[in-house]
């Protein structure tokens, strides 16, 4: 790649709305590489990047191939298939040494601060909007034809038989909700889960649930056609809840009732909902354990008395996410059908459609939506 070429992409105004425009992307400097991108999957992060008060080239999970590599680039080679992985570690750093890559203290759009723009940002200047460098979201940008990132954001697909679509949806939903379960409990024969929320982040929990070997799944949702689906991806009970449940405190009651009156050993929060972020809690027996997986920030108030007793919450981030590890592994299991990928995608879009994606995930008609190209 000698020089700079026009990708059509999508970019949020930082107010709330976004448009589809040319930007021009630039060869790749040292460590980094150009991606001609196939696919890139939608959640709820992309939704609120539109408000992220700049402007920002839209897309955090993605997949595609190496179109061009920069100086001093190992391990990849222009064709090879790629997964786009927004939490690109340093290996050098406290964090980082002890296996934390997913919390890197240097890289982390999330951690490390910078409002999102940290060292693991390839070479700002490398994309140019309307004559002025512009951010990628979460150091990424794959809402774009053509994606300029640091090669540590890029973990190789192998001989495995995925399309474009299912491998683009690996690197956040499929990442955060199974690694949720396999790299953050320690799950023993006979033992029960229960999830509240079935969307795709849930379904994802489900699949680890299913892959770890939990006997007992229970998926909580208000919805019933999205119950069924859980189903079809692993649960083996499923609760229809009441929207007007506070604190799913009745639903508790029936999964207590559903694991000999004492509540199951996991409870796993999907939702994204504030309110229902202690609900995992009163759904847990004794010494159990609540995962926080949607990624609740705001401040919310707990009754002490859904602890009693010894019951341990977690908050990981991004299923503790170490992609060289986990991504191949994940496509093992996809290879051998333990991981439904295909099935997960409820459509797919070419860019020009993005507001119609977007508005179908936030209706909850989607279990996943891909915008291709």
């Amino acid at each position: 790649m000698e020089k700079t070429i026009s990708a059509l992409t999508a970019i949020a105004d930082g107010k709330g709305g976004f448009s589809i425009e040319l930007t021009e992307v630039s060869p790749p400097a040292a460590g980094e590489v150009v991606v001609k991108m196939q696919a890139a999957g939608l959640c709820h992060t992309d939704y609120d990047s539109l408000s992220w008060g700049k402007p920002i080239v839209m897309g955090h999970e993605g997949s595609g191939i190496v179109f061009a590599i920069g100086e001093g680039v190992d391990g990849f080679k222009p064709g090879d298939r790629v997964i786009l992985n927004w939490a690109t570690p340093c290996y050098a750093c406290f964090q980082c040494e002890r296996g934390n890559e997913h919390i890197c203290e240097n890289n982390s759009p999330v951690v490390a601060g910078g409002n999102g723009f940290t060292p693991g940002h390839a070479h700002l200047e490398g994309t140019r909007w309307r004559g002025q460098s512009i951010e990628r979201s979460f150091n990424l940008g794959t809402l774009s034809e053509y994606a300029l990132v640091k090669a540590s954001a890029l973990v190789k697909i192998g001989e495995e038989d995925i399309s474009a679509p299912a491998a683009s949806i690996i690197s956040c939903g499929v990442m955060t909700g199974v690694g949720s379960v396999v790299n953050v409990i320690d799950v023993q024969p006979g033992e029960s889960a229960a999830v509240l929320g079935t969307g795709g982040v849930g379904l994802n929990v489900i699949q680890g649930l299913k892959i770890a070997g939990v006997d007992k799944i229970i998926a909580v949702d208000i919805n019933p056609a999205r119950l069924e689906m859980a189903r079809q991806f692993g649960a083996t009970d499923t609760l229809l809840a009441d929207r007007d449940d506070t604190g799913l405190l009745r639903a508790a009651e029936q999964v207590k009732a559903m694991t000999a009156g004492r509540g199951a050993d996991y409870a796993f929060e999907c939702t994204a909902i504030p309110a229902l972020g202690a609900a995992p809690l009163a759904m847990i027996r004794n010494a159990g354990t609540a995962v926080q997986v949607s990624g609740i920030e705001q401040e919310i108030t707990i009754d002490m008395n859904l602890f009693e007793w010894d019951k341990i919450y977690l908050n990981p981030l991004y299923g503790k996410c170490r992609p060289q590890r986990d991504f191949p592994r994940l496509l093992r299991w996809f290879a051998n059908g333990e991981l439904l990928l295909e099935e997960m995608i409820t459509n797919t879009y070419p860019l020009q459609d993005l507001q119609q994606a977007l508005d179908d995930m936030l209706s909850g008609k989607n279990a996943k939506g891909v915008i291709t190209f």
